[in-house]
């Protein structure tokens, strides 16, 4: 059976091409050496379950490892503390491979307990006694652990887990336990409404930090494409291959394969070669692809906008603005955004997470109906043809058109309109043109006030646009040597400024300026 890139469930390796997580996998066990309790909290389809799938086999010649997943839990078993103990038990029964007579007895009793009398307090005294027992010591690692929280049964559950843990030093328990969710222990009391603080303090005070790099590095990238050329020869450059992949996902393991399979499923049968699929123009036609399908972790980001109004905010204000936001702890839009995947934190500087994400966030705050309500994306609607020759993208039309239309419509707003919605409105432009076939993000390193490169992918072509303020001609110099070497780094000969300039004396319009061997194409407004 050939092996395929998945997205759908965990990964093995028998099966699916993945990235090499054995670094992982020993960081995680060093923590389990040394008894931690701690919380694998990644966003949605980060890799936890394929990496908690390949750690319980990693383990196992050492310990004894209950591996659950509260996801088998419905929601009714959470109501009331007698169901809970008889699922749990069940799942307890599946998941332990060998377990003395007398226990194993108990398990059962507590899953068949018709009349529910089983509490919390007698399934943790049989699961001490599990651990009495057992011939290695016992590692507990439950998946999914904030699947339903919202009550006080996985209150009092965290606080037995808790008092459980701590007599590690009196008696056999768990050597480890390892919790994995979206949320950090930490932070699913945010979850949690109750009518009392009942057993609310104890569970949180424990939990070690997990600073384990879940990521896929280039090299790990590059290791899984030359598993797949081993199989395929397809011809394709690794190095580039698996430096594109992770400069668009920043290594976000649903997001790299995912556009590996887009390449190698879609791409390479509609083009009916592999190695048209595996090339820079294959790639940046699998992203298209990737932002226009839906999928449920593009609906769950979208959906946490609409659930946390400060979350949605801060990110307009980080993506149009150009704010830097310093990251503090404890401050709540960060600590959300940080925990759903949207943003990482970089020299202490909270920034977008990769350039997917960046991507699916413009387009959809672009796309709010009061945007698309407003004259300069109707115009630029109205003249979308214009700026396509023979499938080819002209940029410094765009830049021409934009200049005349928004100096028309917003031209005596102000310096501060100029500076918190110029940017905004020139890919608020862009985006009728480009749609459906193109996509525009950000150069992070550049993100702030006084200037924002945009890249923008069109038809397996790139450009490279520089908006900036204008803060006179030596500032200007500095700016022009700044895309001369971003130009060197895409290996594109022609460069886009745009410049916001609140000169009266101003002259608007757009003009060539050749720089050493480049050309900039510079406009003003």
């Amino acid at each position: 059976m050939s092996r395929c890139f998945n997205t759908d469930g965990y990964c093995d390796p028998e099966l699916h091409y993945m990235a090499d997580i054995s670094r992982q996998l020993c960081e995680i066990k060093s923590m389990v050496d040394s008894g931690k309790y701690f919380t694998i909290n990644r966003a949605r389809q980060f890799g936890k379950t394929t990496v908690l799938t390949a750690l319980t086999d990693f383990l196992k010649p050492g310990y004894d490892v209950i591996s659950l997943d509260f996801q088998t839990i419905s929601y009714a078993d959470f109501e009331s503390e007698q169901n809970f103990v008889a699922a749990l038990s069940s799942e307890i029964l599946e998941s332990v491979e060998y377990m003395p007579g007398e226990v194993k007895e108990a398990f059962k009793e507590y899953s068949a307990d018709l009349t529910r009398k089983a509490t919390l307090s007698v399934l943790f005294r049989s699961l001490l006694q599990l651990c009495k027992c057992a011939k290695k010591k016992v590692v507990l690692i439950i998946d999914e652990v904030d699947s339903a929280t919202n009550n006080q049964v996985f209150i009092d559950f965290l606080a037995q887990l808790r008092a459980c843990y701590l007599k590690r030093r009196r008696m056999p328990v768990f050597q480890s336990v390892i919790l994995a969710g979206v949320y950090d222990i930490k932070n699913i009391k945010r979850k949690l409404r109750t009518e009392d603080g009942h057993g609310e303090n104890s569970p949180w005070n424990i939990a070690a930090d997990f600073l384990v790099d879940l990521s896929f590095s280039a090299g790990a990238i590059a290791g899984m494409l030359e598993d797949y050329e081993r199989d395929h020869h397809t011809d394709m450059d690794i190095e580039q291959m698996s430096r594109l992949l992770y400069e668009y996902t920043s290594g976000y393991p649903f997001l790299v394969s995912r556009l590996c399979k887009l390449m190698d499923e879609r791409i390479a049968v509609q083009d009916g070669a592999a190695e048209c699929a595996w090339t820079k123009e294959g790639f940046l036609e699998a992203v298209r692809l990737l932002l226009v399908e839906p999928n449920t972790l593009f609906d769950s980001l979208i959906n946490k906008l609409a659930d946390y109004p400060e979350l949605d905010r801060m990110l307009r204000d980080l993506l149009f603005k150009g704010k830097e936001i310093a990251y503090v702890v404890g401050v709540r839009p960060v600590e959300m955004a940080l925990m759903f995947g949207f943003v990482k934190v970089s020299n202490n500087q909270v920034v977008i997470a990769n350039r997917i994400f960046e991507t699916l966030l413009y387009n959809f705050f672009l796309a709010v109906p009061s945007m698309q309500q407003e004259e300069i994306y109707d115009a630029a609607l109205k003249e979308k043809s214009l700026f396509i020759e023979n499938g080819h993208l002209n940029m410094k039309m765009v830049l021409e058109r934009f200049v005349e239309h928004f100096d028309s419509l917003y031209g005596g707003r102000g310096q501060k309109f100029y500076e918190d919605d110029g940017r905004r409105y020139f890919m608020l432009f862009l985006k009728p043109i480009i749609n459906g076939t193109g996509n525009c993000y950000v150069e992070a390193e550049t993100r702030n006030r006084e200037r924002t490169d945009l890249v923008v992918d069109y038809g397996g072509e790139q450009f490279i646009v520089e908006t900036k303020l204008w803060h006179g001609a030596a500032r200007h110099l500095r700016g022009e040597e700044q895309l001369y070497h971003y130009l060197e780094h895409y290996h594109l000969e022609t460069g886009y400024m745009l410049i916001f300039n609140f000169n009266k004396q101003k002259k608007t319009g757009v003009e060539e300026v050749r720089y050493r061997e480049k050309m900039l194409v510079e406009a003003v407004v």
